[in-house]
């Protein structure tokens, strides 16, 4: 019977073709960026700089003159410029995650009632001088009211009033603030240009709003919208450069050393953020941008940590260390929280998927009202679960601590309350679970890390409770012998940490950055080990399942032009995939109004450059925005007419004078605003536009059979706009980064895993069936035997 549902629970789950090909068109939406070309530009710029540094400016007679001084003076300048912006960006950061940090805490505090001693206090300054801030025996802090339906009402009118404010807000003014951006930020790195995505106001309401959506009690996360905010400060930062701001290169650089830095202070581990930047944020890490994400993400931790937010000497609130060892038999209980992670990742991004794709087709006119709602739903439910009605940072700031006396929540850590904790833990995990998954990729600044990791440390707790009731009653037997009597056996807090480190790798898909991330929350070496246990059994379930990463599947859903870094086998060459009807320049015969008649004709981005001859032989290509350049500027340098031929080839005559300032002699590819101008006065006159210096006669090109996955390798790593195909020296058509996924996406849109989505969904199915079977007859049976009593 379940295999009967199986067929449609997958028709209803998969995009249509209709839905695959507009999702497709979105790709247009984007501007690629040639790193070739960008290389080459700033190489030009370096010889040139190296050029004028070489000039001696000694006086006849080799003394210092102020000449010589000023240019010693402006080659340590700009060597130390990048470290100086790097740093500049690092500050910014880590002050910007301060000023949200200390918001968020009195907001999610204000739901809950005020400080007399004055209302910019959060609970934990208004008590100070109380151990963990009882709001029972602090008489500074008053409740709303001490009526519980008021309470639960105030609750609740406080989270519909932040959602709103900051649904409003993103709508309104900024609507690339919403969601995570890790996704986004992997598409701009990768070199894909998204304008306003970095911008001033994006990065100022994402700030604003971040702090309100966490208070509100929404089921998402700060951390992810840390990154995209870190970003922002990079960029911004880094633009008021000439150097950084047209470079794209150079602008690479900053923002994946300010992605590293955003983890940085999410989670106060800078070589976490460092390693996250590596594993998830960028294909193309070199050395120079490993030190300077290093850089920047420690000077962004310091800076976190000179205002130290939470005056408690942490980076984070969920900051602890251990003292206690691991046993060997933990293991077996470790694989389990293993295998919840991996199960839970692979629920979250399938279930994940579909509420987006109900989100976009009936809800995108009611962001507003969803985020409202959303908030009401969680505020509701939450109010009566402990863990689910304080801010899930703090929850997990509970649930990671020792049992050693000097705080207990909610009776957490006394054994007589031991199994209504379970129960109350197993709700909250199930609860929390449904929420983000509803929750994530509303329209307000939402991030998956923290709630992920609260839902793997409800769990995990869950765990090392019924692990530690087990050792209360059978202490000497089995596995427990070898236990010390009078020391504690099992940390429950141990548990609860590697649970959520299980879950945030389950749903991100990483290993290394979460090991190192969860030990420098710690600091314990110990539990290194353990740590990568589970995260291994989560990545083995994940592999065996089929699950990818929740960012990439965004970036796929949302149709973002990137190529994965994990490389598949198609089994056809380039020629499947080129476009062979091409717009090509003949490199004679054209005249100024030919060529502004084919650009306002057509909307590509770039024209090959073929012999006149009818041969098709490739001599170079130009592209659409320096052609529309040189043009406007030679009009008005030169005053050409439009009936003035132009040409695309150089003859003997342009070869030997060929070198200009500060370029090599032949090809000049890459010639950027500092030289063009000087180059535009030489080479175009009334008879004869010679357009040949623009012309990138060195395009980089492959033979028509050549395999697909080889052309996918060059875009990855060198990353070019373009790569032309020809045949023995004949054009023969060109592909594009957005031609490749094109194809990928309609002929082979597989995920190459051991199971498909068909098996996983009839596996769903009959699973389902067999617990609704369970259920039915568990209450058949209790009915018969209550009945009979």
């Amino acid at each position: 019977m379940p295999r009967e549902h199986t067929p449609q629970y997958h028709d209803l789950r998969r995009p249509s073709r209709d839905e695959d090909l507009d999702r497709l068109k979105r790709y247009e939406d984007f501007t690629t960026i040639d790193w070739i070309q960008d290389s080459i530009i700033e190489r030009n710029r370096r010889l040139r700089t190296a050029r004028r540094q070489s000039i001696p400016h000694r006086g006849p007679r080799g003394e210092v003159t102020l000449a010589s001084l000023w240019s010693r003076l402006q080659t340590v300048a700009y060597a130390g410029q990048s470290w100086f912006v790097v740093t500049l960006v690092g500050i910014g950061i880590g002050f910007n995650a301060a000023i949200i940090s200390i918001v968020t805490e009195w907001l999610s505090d204000i739901k809950m009632g005020y400080c007399s001693d004055g209302w910019w206090l959060n609970q934990q300054f208004c008590c100070w001088e109380i151990e963990g801030g009882d709001e029972d025996t602090c008489e500074a802090w008053h409740q709303w009211s001490n009526v519980m339906a008021a309470r639960w009402f105030i609750y609740v009118l406080f989270a519909a009033f932040l959602s709103f404010v900051a649904a409003h807000l993103v709508r309104s003014l900024a609507r690339y603030a919403a969601g995570s951006g890790i996704s986004e930020i992997k598409c701009i790195i990768g070199g894909f240009i998204m304008k306003g995505y970095l911008g001033f106001w994006t990065f100022f309401i994402k700030s604003v709003t971040l702090p309100l959506v966490i208070a509100s009690g929404l089921s998402v996360g700060k951390e992810g919208p840390s990154v995209h905010v870190a970003c922002c400060v990079g960029n911004l930062v880094a633009s008021m450069f000439k150097r950084f701001s047209r470079s794209q290169v150079k602008m690479r650089e900053i923002l994946t050393a300010s992605s590293a830095a955003g983890v940085a202070v999410a989670f106060g581990s800078p070589i976490g953020g460092v390693l996250f930047s590596i594993e998830e944020m960028s294909s193309v890490f070199s050395i120079k941008t490993m030190w300077r994400s290093f850089f920047c993400a420690l000077v962004a931790t310091v800076t976190l940590s000179a205002m130290n937010p939470y005056r408690s000497g942490k980076l984070v609130l969920f900051q602890v260390t251990y003292d206690r060892d691991w046993h060997f038999f933990e293991i077996m209980f470790f694989v389990i929280l293993g295998i919840f992670g991996g199960l839970y990742g692979a629920f979250v991004v399938r279930v994940n998927l579909q509420v987006a794709e109900f989100r976009r087709r009936y809800l995108a006119n009611y962001a507003i009202a969803e985020a409202v709602t959303l908030a009401v739903i969680t505020a509701m439910i939450g109010w009566f679960n402990h863990f689910m009605r304080i801010d899930m940072t703090e929850s997990m700031a509970i649930l990671f601590r020792e049992c050693d006396g000097a705080s207990d929540y909610d009776h957490l850590c006394q054994t007589a309350f031991q199994w209504p904790m379970v129960n109350s833990l197993f709700l909250a995990t199930v609860a929390r679970a449904g929420l983000v998954v509803i929750s994530y990729g509303c329209k307000v600044p939402a991030g998956i890390f923290v709630p992920s990791m609260a839902i793997g440390a409800t769990f995990g707790r869950m765990i090392g409770i019924m692990v530690k009731a087990l050792n209360n009653a059978y202490p000497t037997s089995g596995i427990f012998a070898v236990c010390q009597p009078d020391v504690p056996c099992i940390t429950p807090g141990t548990y609860a940490l590697l649970g959520a480190a299980a879950a945030l790798s389950g749903v991100m898909r990483l290993t290394v950055t979460v090991v190192v991330v969860m030990f420098e929350l710690t600091g314990a070496l110990t539990y290194i080990l353990p740590t990568m246990i589970v995260l291994l059994v989560t990545k083995a379930v994940g592999d065996f399942l089929g699950t990818t990463g929740i960012a990439d599947e965004m970036i796929r859903f949302n149709g973002y032009p990137f190529l994965e870094k994990d490389d598949h086998a198609y089994n056809v060459s380039v020629s499947r995939v080129m476009r062979t009807h091409l717009k090509t320049l003949p490199a004679s015969g054209l005249t100024v109004r030919d060529i502004e008649g084919i650009l306002a004709s057509t909307d590509v981005k770039g024209f090959p450059i073929i012999s006149a001859d009818g041969h098709r032989t490739l001599l170079g290509f130009i592209d659409r925005t320096e052609l529309r350049y040189v043009l406007d500027k030679s009009k008005l340098l030169q005053d050409i007419r439009v009936d003035t031929p132009v040409s695309f080839a150089p003859d003997s005559v342009d070869d030997a004078e060929a070198e200009f300032d500060g370029i090599a002699a032949g090809p000049a590819v890459g010639i950027d605003d500092d030289i063009s101008l000087e180059i535009i006065e030489t080479t175009a006159a009334q008879d004869v536009l010679k357009l040949w210096p623009w012309v990138n006669q060195t395009p980089l090109t492959v033979s028509p059979q050549l395999p697909l996955e080889i052309v996918m390798q060059l875009f990855k790593r060198m990353g070019p706009r373009v790569i032309l195909v020809e045949d023995h020296g004949a054009l023969a058509g060109l592909v594009t980064v957005k031609d490749v996924l094109r194809f990928t996406m309609t002929e082979h849109d597989d995920r190459h895993s051991p199971w498909n989505e068909q098996r996983f969904d009839g596996v769903v199915d009959e699973a389902w069936s067999w617990g609704s079977d369970a259920i039915d007859q568990a209450w058949s049976w209790c009915r018969r035997r209550f009945g009979r009593s």
